[in-house]
């Protein structure tokens, strides 16, 4: 008898978990023993290792040559315009061009930041959100960032790589002394905007 009350504790204790609800989240996703804690659900903070490189390389290069060459000659005139004195012409002419363009850009960012779960789409990816502000010396530096997480691409501790965000927008901009001594001044930027 002892035995099957035994039973019947354990295999109450093991349904507890996916049958009890807690403060209106599923105990069973949110507090499992079995499970790592991982954002599921709308208010869930995941934190983004951003990791962002870029280069870009373009290169354009176009050659052209052309010559032209004229030239007539004449002697004199006969009969009525015998007083016309010989004549000549030449000419020569040489066009040639080359032209070459290169463009490279690099990019690099790192950080590491806490965002929020702002939704959850009806096929369980998360639309997160969260922004990110420094402030040293008078210097106010941001870091935004926006896209879609994929569930199963949070790790166990609750992390996700920036480059497993779809539609991710990640702003970084800065104000302050150093922005601003960077900055070209009015009349070179209205130099540039005329010319």
């Amino acid at each position: 008898m002892n035995m099957k009350r035994a039973l019947i504790i354990l295999l109450v204790l093991l349904l507890l978990p996916f049958t009890i609800k807690l403060r209106g989240e599923t105990f069973g996703q949110s507090q499992s023993l079995f499970t790592d804690i991982k954002a599921h659900e709308v208010g869930d903070i995941l934190t983004v290792l951003i990791f962002e490189q870029s280069r870009a390389t373009q290169k354009a290069e176009t050659k052209t040559e052309k010559n032209t060459k004229f030239s007539t000659k004449g002697g004199p005139g006969i009969g009525t315009l015998d007083f016309i004195p010989m004549f000549g012409a030449s000419g020569d002419n040489k066009n040639t061009y080359n032209g070459k363009g290169e463009n490279i850009r690099n990019g690099l960012l790192r950080a590491r930041m806490s965002v929020t779960v702002v939704d959850v789409l009806s096929n369980g990816d998360l639309v997160i959100q969260g922004s990110r502000t420094i402030g040293i010396s008078g210097d106010r530096e941001t870091l935004t960032l926006t896209g879609t997480v994929r569930q199963k691409d949070i790790t166990p501790n609750n992390t996700v790589d920036s480059y497993l965000i779809a539609d991710a927008e990640i702003h970084y901009t800065g104000k302050g002394n150093s922005n601003t001594g960077s900055r070209p001044g009015f009349f070179t930027r209205f130099l540039n905007w005329l010319f």
